[in-house]
C-alpha cells in the first residue's frame, strides 16, 4: 500500500463512525490484562482510540483511562459512549500529554496506521520509565472452517492480511519499529493470542465486515457486489443462516517495552 492509499484508507472511518460503533467487538479482557501486567502503574493512553471499543474494556479492569483520536465524528462517538473519560484529539505523530504522562500506552486495531518513524519517538516520550507499548488486534479465527470459507468469500478488502491469526503474526512481526532505520525505542515484542467471540446475525455481521476501511474506501458497485457475495455465503452456512450466532475470534497483543 503507498502512502497515498494508506492515507485515504486511515481517514475512511469518520464516515462510518456510528456504524463503527454500532457494529465493531469490543475486546477480550484478558487481552487487556496481559497487555498492562508488565506495566509500572495504571495510567493507561488509548491511542487512535476510534469510537472507545478498548477504552471501554480499558475501563473495565480497573484502569485510569485517556483516549485520543484524530478523528472529531470517530471521537464524537466516544464521547457519547463514554461521558465520563477523558477524551482528546490528537493522533501517535502529536500526542496532547506531557512527558511520562501515562505507564501503557494501548492501540486497538490502529496501531498499524502509526508512523512509527515520528509516532515512536511521540509514545516513548509520554511514557513513563519501564513503560508498555501494547497493539491490540480482534481477528476471525479463522482455524474454524466456516470462519476460514468467510474470509476467502470476503476478499482482502474486508478480511485483510492482519485480519486472520497466520496474516496477524507476519503482518505485526515489526510493526513496534520505524521504518526509516532510526534507533527503536522499544524492546523485543511479546506476543500473546486471547479467545474472544462477538454476537452477530447475518445481517450484523455483514454491516460490521462493511466498516472495514477496505470496504469503505471500495467503489459503491464493488461494495455491494462484495457485500452480496458475503451475505450469499452466510446463507448456506447452517452456522449461520438463522438466527444469532457466536463469531470465533482472537484478540492477538503485541508488547513491547520503553526502553
Amino acid at each position: 500500500m503507498d502512502q497515498d492509499e494508506h492515507d485515504r484508507h486511515s481517514s475512511s472511518f469518520g464516515a462510518a463512525a456510528t456504524a463503527y460503533a454500532e457494529h465493531r467487538p469490543d475486546y477480550a479482557r484478558d487481552a487487556v490484562r496481559w497487555a498492562l501486567e508488565a506495566a509500572p502503574g495504571r495510567r493507561v493512553l488509548d491511542l487512535g482510540a476510534g469510537t472507545g471499543k478498548l477504552t471501554a474494556t480499558v475501563g473495565a479492569v480497573g484502569a485510569d483511562v485517556t483516549a485520543v483520536e484524530p478523528d472529531p465524528a470517530m471521537l464524537g462517538e466516544l464521547r457519547r459512549a463514554l461521558p465520563d473519560t477523558r477524551a482528546l484529539p490528537g493522533s501517535a505523530e502529536a500526542i496532547p500529554l506531557p512527558d511520562a504522562a501515562v505507564d501503557a500506552v494501548l492501540a486497538g486495531n490502529a496501531m498499524h496506521w502509526f508512523d512509527m518513524a515520528v509516532a515512536g519517538p511521540e509514545i516513548a516520550r509520554v511514557l513513563a520509565p519501564g513503560g508498555v507499548l501494547a497493539g491490540l488486534w480482534n481477528v476471525l479465527d479463522d482455524r474454524v472452517d466456516w470462519v476460514a470459507g468467510l474470509a476467502e468469500v470476503s476478499g482482502s478488502a474486508a478480511v485483510g492480511p492482519r485480519d486472520t491469526p497466520a496474516g496477524w503474526r507476519v503482518g505485526t512481526a515489526r510493526m513496534h519499529l520505524p521504518g526509516n532505520g532510526a534507533p527503536a525505542r522499544f524492546g523485543a515484542p511479546e506476543r500473546a493470542e486471547f479467545p474472544h467471540g462477538q454476537r452477530r446475525s447475518a445481517d450484523s455481521l455483514v454491516a460490521t465486515l462493511a466498516t472495514r476501511a477496505g470496504m469503505l474506501v471500495m467503489p459503491e458497485p464493488q461494495r455491494a457486489a462484495a457485500l452480496d457475495r458475503i451475505r450469499a455465503f452466510l446463507a448456506s452456512r447452517p452456522e449461520t443462516a438463522h438466527g444469532e450466532f457466536t463469531l470465533p475470534m482472537l484478540t492477538c497483543v503485541l508488547r513491547v517495552r520503553r526502553r
